[in-house]
């Protein structure tokens, strides 16, 4: 990563800082129309789809607002929620000594929020007024979709948030995490009744296709069953803390009739053959070299000998007869042809795991959002807290079985749900005070007779697994259940304010809003509850398990 995009992102932010106003309107602010000019917006639907394109560009960050579309991701995602999944690691020897050891780059944990206020929400505002001026129903409930799928990232990580109120004339006031899981289940159950009442005066219209950039089979049945599952995830979300709301969301996604994204046939990921859109991740990975195998993927993928493992990444270069003279560091053993990776918190001083293993995601790479094996993973989950009939186990191994078949590696299906397989302990390549013992030692194979917990570590675990790369969901899950069991950070540059053990549990709002919006950040941080630091728990993660 180049200083000069940190220098960017830092000015970003001042830049940027006073849309946050707490009277700010928050209208019109978006202008990017993607190559149409004005006079071509009133012609195929256009001036109802082109705010929807950066809505969708938005999620998995990348939109183009003048700076560049590639290294905002970077520090937007790749070197937060990827990393401490557990996903990734960069190799640059400066990011060492920021957010892999606590110490948290202010500029960096900022850009999230402030890009998502500053270009997509404001593409969200105005593609409700528009779609909703028009009496554009099924444009409408894609909208509604959407804002769900971008704003409750942003939540996941931060906790409270401007969220129904945004845009409002009276002011842009913050909620509670609680208040905005609330609307989310609102905003998805309009966005469905708004779907579904066009499709029965309309039937076998599909006007939103050309607009479409997420669902495989351009239709609005997809569209529904991704709204039906992302109700779903959201509602197990919050089972540890409301299991009686999320109980009641569960049962209407499976009393709705729409059904969920079923395996072989949909998939939501941001399409990068579109022409309008690249991967970010590959951008950094290809062209950056910066994209590498988290210590912790590599303990579970080489372990369980994963067949998905080449798939997810490709092995190291290696080269065992490379000294760095400069600090003295070899290797202690070859790696070519593993898959070596890096182990957050170690905070070394060079570069030397650049022949490390990298992820085989490429700039033409569809940048996956939610797959058929997570709702699966999510079904099992549902089951194991008795919110449906269903059969755990069931749900576990047809959520494996749905994530191999993804990959293209459905002929290991049988061999995998059957194995006792554990993850493998950590061995860095240069320095063995870095070494770590396996953190558990769940294995694939499904057993109805261990304890609920043990059980529900199985299935985050697959569910982790069967997640990459998306870091923000894995992310999230794993605050939520603590699973699976992530090695802890080898050394901890907090000042105290993150628990090792615990591990961090968010991102802070950005500091300029303490100077430039104190009354909305004195708001956040009410509703927060405490700390505006990396150690406080938002609203869903209780640091327990209630099965």
């Amino acid at each position: 990563m180049n200083n000069n995009r940190s220098i960017t992102a830092r000015w970003l932010l001042a830049s940027t800082a006073w849309l946050l106003s707490c009277t700010a309107p928050f209208k019109s602010y978006n202008t990017d129309n993607t190559g149409f000019p004005h006079t071509k917006q009133e012609y195929d639907l256009n001036r109802y789809g082109l705010n929807m394109l950066i809505i969708q560009k938005g999620i998995y960050f990348n939109y183009d607002w003048g700076g560049g579309v590639n290294w905002p991701f970077q520090v937007m995602q790749n070197l937060t929620a990827d990393m401490f999944c557990g996903y990734f690691h960069d190799c640059t020897k400066e990011l060492f000594a920021k957010n892999s050891v606590y110490n948290l780059d202010e500029g960096w944990t900022s850009s999230n929020w402030i890009n998502t206020y500053g270009y997509i929400m404001p593409a969200i505002h105005k593609s409700e007024a528009i779609n909703s001026q028009a009496g554009m129903t099924p444009f409408l409930g894609i909208t509604k979709i959407l804002k769900v799928a971008v704003m409750h990232r942003i939540a996941d990580q931060y906790g409270p948030l401007v969220y129904s109120r945004f845009g409002t004339d009276t002011g842009s006031d913050p909620e509670t995490l609680q208040e905005a899981y609330h609307q989310f289940f609102a905003d998805l159950e309009e966005g469905i009744r708004l779907i579904q009442t066009f499709i029965t005066t309309n039937p076998g219209t599909e006007s939103f296709h050309k607009f479409d950039l997420l669902t495989r089979t351009k239709t609005y049945d997809e569209w529904l069953r991704f709204a039906n599952s992302l109700r779903l995830r959201l509602a197990i979300r919050i089972s540890n803390v409301d299991r009686v709301r999320a109980g009641s969301e569960t049962r209407k996604c499976f009393q709705s009739g729409i059904g969920f994204l079923q395996a072989g046939t949909h998939l939501i990921s941001v399409d990068a053959a579109s022409g309008i859109y690249t991967n970010p991740l590959g951008e950094i990975n290809k062209s950056w070299g910066e994209v590498f195998i988290n210590a912790n993927m590599q303990s579970f993928l080489t372990g369980y000998e994963d067949p998905r493992l080449p798939k997810y990444f490709e092995t190291a270069e290696g080269n065992s007869k490379v000294i760095n003279k400069e600090d003295r560091i070899s290797y202690r053993f070859p790696i070519e042809r593993t898959y070596a990776g890096i182990r957050q918190g170690i905070n070394v001083k060079h570069g030397n795991y650049s022949r490390h293993a990298k992820s085989t995601v490429a700039k033409n790479t569809n940048a996956i959002l939610m797959t058929p094996a997570e709702v699966w993973f999510l079904r099992a989950e549902a089951a194991l807290r008795n919110y449906t009939t269903e059969s755990p186990g069931s749900c576990y191994e047809n959520g494996i079985r749905a994530s191999l078949s993804q990959w293209g590696v459905g002929n290991s299906i049988n061999s995998y749900l059957n194995s006792n397989k554990t993850p493998a302990g950590y061995k860095d390549a240069f320095e063995s005070r870095f070494d770590i013992s396996a953190a558990t030692g769940i294995t694939p194979k499904w057993n109805d007779d261990e304890p609920d917990q043990r059980k529900l570590e199985r299935i985050i675990t697959q569910k982790w697994i069967a997640s990459y790369p998306e870091g923000v969901e894995a992310w999230s899950e794993q605050r939520r259940t603590g699973y699976p069991k992530l090695f802890p950070v080898k050394e901890n540059n907090s000042n105290g304010t993150i628990d090792t053990g615990i591990m961090i549990r968010r991102i802070p709002f950005p500091a300029t809003l303490r100077s430039s919006n104190p009354c909305q950040y004195d708001t956040l941080l009410k509703h927060l509850g405490g700390a505006d630091n990396g150690g406080t728990r938002l609203w869903w993660d209780v640091g327990y398990n209630i099965l």
